[in-house]
């Protein structure tokens, strides 16, 4: 078979994206030449990998067949890099990060900035998930590690405590519930919320106990980050639930009160989760490090 990375980069890219056009932008191709270097790869192998749609294409089973093995053969290039890196300069490693809402807004900021600036040669991609997805990307290869809540099932992977994290509910000071020392997350369900985007996976998470509890929740607004949720609160716009540690820090600068939720599910272990932390390509191996090195009762707040 006549593939070259350039080829597997390209064809893990356009499946991640669900587009042949982004999935080039992401390869540094012009459309032209991904759509040619795809066509190539399917006349090779004889086989139809891609699924083409008006809103996009889709994997076919020989083509996530395909996408698994690029990722292995992707995979040991970046172990061969690192563990090369003494000797050839200029080579850059690359891990792939997936991480709940709470890790990626509230604890990995800080830990990963310190992780980049003592490795110049590794480069990170972030990216925010649901627990369930991370878990199922890790497992499949898609991912070198993942931060998720303890409330998913890590199978064969192989996990570590990185934090803890409790979701708090937020209000305005003059809200009927703002005296209380806590309170179930249903009593807050007849209020309007103020949320995160509809991509975020700590509104997906609370959508989905909303849900068991028969209230869904009433939306009013939807924003980019915890602060602004907060600011949104003390006008009376509504409630929220966020973590808290972005709760007592916006604290300080706004008007609103902290109550705790008495749900068991709103205190969480954040968990580092790998496939097989030996496996991993040296610069992954160096971030997992360095993230389990951080003490998890300091970054509980």
């Amino acid at each position: 078979m006549r593939f070259d990375l350039v080829d597997l980069r390209l064809f893990l890219h356009v499946g991640d994206a669900a587009s042949i056009t982004h999935g080039a932008a992401r390869a540094n191709l012009s459309l032209p030449a991904a759509s040619e270097r795809i066509r190539a790869m399917e006349e090779v192998l004889g086989v139809t990998l891609l699924e083409r749609g008006r809103r996009g294409v889709g994997l076919t089973p020989a083509g996530r067949s395909l996408a698994h093995h690029a990722r292995l053969v992707l995979q040991q290039v970046e172990r061969m890099r690192g563990e090369l890196s003494a000797y050839a300069q200029g080579l850059k490693g690359f891990v792939r990060l997936l991480a709940n809402t709470s890790a990626m807004t509230e604890f990995l900021p800080e830990v990963l900035s310190e992780f980049l600036a003592a490795h110049p040669n590794i480069d990170v991609d972030l990216e925010e998930r649901p627990s369930f997805d991370i878990v199922r990307s890790v497992a499949e290869g898609i991912a070198d590690a993942g931060i998720v809540a303890d409330i998913v099932d890590f199978g064969a992977l192989e996990a570590f405590p990185f934090a803890t994290d409790r979701l708090v509910a937020v209000m305005a000071r003059e809200h009927p519930l703002a005296s209380c020392r806590s309170l179930r997350f249903r009593e807050l369900l007849d209020d309007p919320f103020v949320g995160l985007g509809g991509a975020s996976a700590l509104q997906h998470h609370l959508a989905q106990h909303a849900t068991q509890a028969g209230r869904p929740l009433k939306l009013r607004v939807r924003l980019s980050n915890f602060e602004a949720i907060c600011r949104m609160v003390e006008r009376g716009v509504g409630v929220a639930v966020i973590p808290e540690t972005a709760a007592r820090r916006s604290r300080k600068l706004t008007a609103i009160r902290l109550v705790r939720l008495a749900d068991p599910w709103s205190l969480r272990q954040l968990t580092l989760c790998v496939r097989r932390l030996n496996e991993l390509p040296m610069p992954a191996q160096l971030l997992v490090a360095h993230l389990r090195r951080q003490p998890s009762e300091a970054a509980s707040g």
